[in-house]
């Protein structure tokens, strides 16, 4: 292999891990060095703390496009004059970017590196990012669902391999905390690309579709369009800045290749066709392929609506004024991870995503039945308890794949579940538009909900037939030696 070969000496030098296997130092290029040594199964020996905070530093860049996406679906309806149906299309395009190349994508990482998949994702992020100054020239709500779909491309290369990496950048054991640590940062790109969209976007005044309305001539009408779309560039002048910093960094950076060995050292892979058909047969993994679906579909719905929610209940605000429910929605969503993420320390990961889920479907039914602001806030709640909800699915997904050659699909399948922020949030759409009503709607996230619910109770009962099993042969083990010993 050519970034980790075994030097002479090295039996002598290495470090045991605790189950008494030997690492293999790591000695691919880097000015920032990584002291971590790589396992058999693909873990490390101990997990590189720079390297790993850089990584995670990666997680709020997505969150920040996926925010401003909800920013943009208000400003492009207004605009364009698009129906709640229609403006969901900006999540259609963004999230059909991912679903497109997750598996070119994890092929890419299999050859190479997460390394380089994070620095093709990052550098084609900041190519669809420049693509929106020639998109708010043409003016055009095609155009801008275009230069969406380019950062999607950019994002589905930077989550396939950021998403796999952090779960697999340090001890086995530590997987799922390590991607709940890495997937708390998100919520800041969550909050962040709120904020930016909030005071660069959105302005003081009247409502946007109001100002339009209001307009006395149809070259009124075309200024107040114009200056509305060219706000929507303000934000992702920022975001370029941030994502040149972060190719600068970990390139110069030494990161770990993080991927099984085979006897001799070098990296052991599957044919494409072998790994589709080895995770096919595994029915729990597909079943968890789904329950993404449906959770990012309805957090994409749940976001994509909290100000179109906020606006129908309380008609005299406008959007930035709404917006501020929004953000009160991720701030929430930060709170939930993390508290989260401390009772994940406590009690097994599984329940605590079998409350968050249940507690879920009943805030969403608080939506639908009452009909009055408090289900504003009711939305806000369900934003909290979203917070463990990807990052534990997939970390439990690749956790069920037992050969480890296959994780790099596997974790690029469970991407591309990411479609569901494509479709959910259109059947959202679609039944608001059906039904006039906007929080009749929510009605679709209670479902899903459901689904994340029935997924880790699946889960739990597995686990704990698995431990059943486990204090059987050893049971049996103990016998067996008992019966030598008397012999």
């Amino acid at each position: 292999m050519n970034s980790m070969r075994d030097d002479a000496g090295t039996s002598a030098a290495t470090t045991a891990t605790t189950e008494g296997e030997v690492g293999l130092p790591n000695t691919s290029w880097g000015l920032i060095k990584d002291r971590s040594r790589q396992l058999r199964d693909g873990y490390l020996d101990r997990t590189p703390r720079f390297q790993f905070i850089l990584l995670s530093i990666c997680f709020p860049m997505w969150g920040m496009a996926a925010s401003m996406n909800d920013i943009l679906i208000t400003q492009f309806k207004a605009v364009f004059e698009l129906s709640d149906f229609a403006s969901a299309f900006v999540q259609s395009a963004f999230y059909g970017g991912y679903f497109l190349i997750a598996i070119p994508a994890s092929r890419v990482i299999r050859r190479t590196s997460y390394k380089t998949g994070l620095l093709i994702g990052l550098s084609v992020y900041v190519l669809g990012c420049v693509l929106f100054f020639p998109a708010s020239q043409v003016a055009t709500y095609a155009v801008f669902l275009g230069s969406l779909f380019s950062i999607a491309i950019g994002l589905s290369f930077l989550e396939t391999s950021a998403n796999t990496y952090s779960s697999m950048i340090g001890e086995r054991k530590k997987a799922t905390l390590r991607l709940n640590i890495s997937q708390t940062f998100t919520a800041v790109g969550f909050l962040g690309g709120a904020v930016l969209g909030k005071y660069l976007v959105f302005t003081d005044g009247d409502a946007l579709h109001a100002q339009i309305a209001n307009a006395a001539t149809e070259a009124e009408r075309a200024a107040i369009t114009s200056e509305a779309l060219g706000r929507t560039l303000d934000p992702y002048k920022v975001i370029l800045v941030l994502l040149l910093v972060l190719v600068v960094l970990i390139a110069i950076t030494q990161y770990p290749h993080s991927k099984p060995l085979r006897e001799d050292a070098s990296e052991a892979k599957a044919p494409l066709g072998e790994t589709l058909a080895h995770l096919l047969k595994n029915r729990i993994f597909c079943a968890g392929i789904l329950t993404q679906f449906l959770y990012v579909g309805m957090q994409t719905a749940l976001w994509s609506f909290t100000i179109r929610l906020a606006m129908d209940l309380d008609p005299s605000i406008n959007e930035r004024s709404a917006a501020s429910y929004l953000i009160a929605g991720f701030i929430a969503f930060f709170a939930g991870k993390f508290i989260a993420n401390f009772l994940m320390t406590k009690i097994d990961e599984d329940l605590v995503l079998i409350g968050y889920a249940a507690l879920g479907m009943l805030t969403i039914v608080y939506i639908v039945a009452v009909p009055n602001f408090t289900s504003v806030y009711a939305a806000i709640v369900a934003s909290a308890l979203l917070g463990p909800c990807w990052a534990t699915i997939f970390a439990r997904n690749l956790d069920v794949i037992e050969d480890k050659r296959f994780t790099e699909t596997g974790g690029a399948i469970i991407v591309m579940s990411i479609i569901g922020g494509a479709f959910i949030p259109a059947v959202q759409g679609l039944l608001s538009d059906s039904l006039g009503s906007m929080r009749l709607s929510f009605l679709v996230n209670f479902f899903c909900f459901g689904a994340v619910l029935l997924f880790f109770v699946a889960l739990r009962r597995r686990s704990l037939a698995q431990r059943t099993a486990t204090r059987a042969d050893a049971t049996a083990d103990t016998a067996g030696d008992a019966r030598t010993e008397v012999r």
